[in-house]
């Protein structure tokens, strides 16, 4: 829930914030160009981007506008460019902060700090999410059933952490697949369906008449908590 994907040609400033991320519990990926930015961002989801806008092989505008298409992924937009139209331009696009260069680690990491807590709702506690006789930790990423652990796979979790974070709210199918495969991914629903199925088999008394993790017709997928 703590991944960070930072896109900036500069590959020794990128070295530098992402020790500094990992010092404070963020794992942090690099990419230093649009298309490899693309590649890691098909192939595993974030929780937050810190993206330049001058890129070897696009822009970080560019690459922000696609990204918007399919993902609500937070975006903090880092450049040396701090023209005004450079940043009214960013906000429209869809980022959700904007950082001129050069500046202090010290701010880089509140900025981060506070956009995933508006974003998730990190705090100093771990997050507890309760149906049922389903315990669900977000932040230490465990599942107890009748005091039991649960062992869910790196997708099952992140799958039900979605859907935690929207309790009674449906999902798309496509957004839970942007979430939780990529932003770009190509896995098909019936990827999507196998783990709701296998989700349920853990989770629910009656997978075949699940209690919790419904399906709404022609949408997605909804964690409903309340009594049946």
């Amino acid at each position: 829930m703590r991944r960070i994907l930072i896109i900036d040609d500069d590959s020794d400033l990128s070295f530098i914030i992402s020790e500094m991320l990992c010092d404070h519990g963020y794992e942090v990926s690099c990419a230093e160009s649009a298309s490899q930015a693309f590649n890691m961002l098909e192939s595993g989801s974030f929780q937050l981007i810190l993206l330049d806008i001058n890129l070897p092989d696009s822009t970080g505008f560019e690459l922000c506008k696609e990204l918007r298409r399919v993902s609500t992924v937070p975006v903090i937009f880092a450049s040396a460019r701090t023209g005004e139209d450079d940043r009214v331009a960013g906000f429209d696009i869809g980022g959700d902060d904007y950082l001129p260069k050069p500046y202090s680690m010290k701010e880089l990491l509140s900025r981060v700090n506070a956009l995933m807590r508006r974003t998730y709702g990190f705090g100093g506690e771990d997050k507890e999410i309760a149906f049922g006789d389903v315990r669900i930790r977000l932040f230490s990423r465990s599942v107890t059933k009748a005091g039991r652990e649960v062992s869910l796979s790196l997708k099952e979790f992140d799958l039900l952490r979605v859907l935690c974070e929207n309790i009674g709210r449906a999902v798309p199918k496509d957004k839970l697949i942007s979430e939780v495969w990529g932003a770009f991914s190509s896995v098909e629903p019936s990827t999507l369906t196998v783990h709701i199925r296998w989700l349920r088999e853990k989770l629910e008394d009656d997978p075949a008449d699940p209690r919790f993790i419904k399906t709404v017709y022609k949408v997605g997928y909804m964690l409903e908590v309340g009594d049946k």
